[in-house]
């Protein structure tokens, strides 16, 4: 048969299904012939579907636990960051009111802070012992802003205000703040990239399995002209339920962790992301649903020529 004539063949085809009415007792039919065909297929798995689930909810446990842990420390790093302050020296003919007035005006600034020279002096004096001189130190502005990645440019807007002779602030604190967010970061994208390739070799080769011990099955329907996506959407569900199934297990372990680090916040007295575990437990669920639906089409594809 040539490729026009399978054309005009596949047309006719389309155009005698668009004249059939639809009837949604045949529609419910079919859906439940697609719901018990799923079922069958994890039934004849028999107890590899402990090991299958059981390996799936590891590895989601270990990305949930790793996840979480990485948005309590951006958590940590945030409100550590928040902390940090620009100190910025005046001048003795400085205007505190004028100069104050400027820096609120500048973006990213959350609060400034005056702090007299007298009592940096006085402070200074109850921490070390100083020889009795007269006061060398200025008045200081603590500069409080919103993030740590504008330090550089708020430095600079400071530094072209009249009244500021110096500035500065715990750079090396700043700089490992910054690598370690981008070390978690990088970490958690590279354990999503593994989460994916182990989830779809898994349900690959339980999929592949689950092809060939019906593969005579398949084959008749096949022959009575069963169309292809009746063949196929019970493979691919069966790997999302095990997917899905492997999350609802994963939750458990992932819920301890979330304890500790509830008590974590609790301990250094730092704010917890009320949504925070929700965006965890829905990107498990996710991940794995959707990895497990992905290695059962590549299986399929690999495996089944229908």
């Amino acid at each position: 048969m040539t490729r026009r004539t399978k054309s005009k063949a596949q047309n006719l085809k389309q155009k005698v299904k668009a004249r059939i009415p639809k009837d949604w007792m045949s529609e419910v039919r079919i859906t439940y012939r697609i719901a018990m065909e799923t079922i069958k297929g994890i039934a004849q798995a028999g107890l590899v579907n402990i090991a299958i689930i059981t390996t799936i909810a590891a590895i989601l446990t270990i990305f949930g636990s790793i996840f979480r842990v990485t948005l309590a420390l951006d958590s940590f790093i945030d409100s550590m960051g928040s902390a940090l302050e620009i100190s910025a020296y005046l001048s003795p003919e400085a205007d505190v009111n004028e100069t104050v007035g400027k820096i609120k005006e500048l973006e990213h600034v959350k609060k400034v802070t005056f702090i007299s020279k007298d009592a940096s002096w006085a402070q200074l004096k109850r921490e070390i012992d100083v020889p009795d001189i007269s006061n060398p130190l200025p008045d200081t502005l603590h500069v409080k802003l919103d993030d740590t990645k504008n330090i550089s440019k708020l430095m600079t807007q400071l530094k072209t205000i009249k009244g500021i002779n110096d500035t500065s602030y715990a750079k090396d604190l700043v700089q490992k703040f910054e690598m370690i967010n981008a070390i978690i970061n990088t970490a958690t994208l590279i354990f999503v990239a593994i989460v994916c390739v182990l989830t779809i070799a898994i349900i690959n080769n339980t999929i592949e399995l689950v092809i060939q011990s019906r593969k005579e099955e398949i084959e008749i329907m096949r022959l009575m002209g069963v169309s292809n996506w009746y063949i196929k959407t019970p493979l691919i569900l069966q790997g999302a339920i095990y997917g899905f199934l492997g999350a609802l297990v994963a939750i458990i372990p992932i819920d301890i962790v979330q304890s500790y680090i509830i008590k974590m916040h609790e301990f250094f007295m730092i704010t917890i992301d009320p949504w925070a575990q929700f965006t965890v437990l829905f990107s498990v669920l996710t991940l794995g649903v959707a990895f497990s639906s992905v290695g059962s089409f590549l299986s399929i594809k690999k495996h089944l020529q229908v």
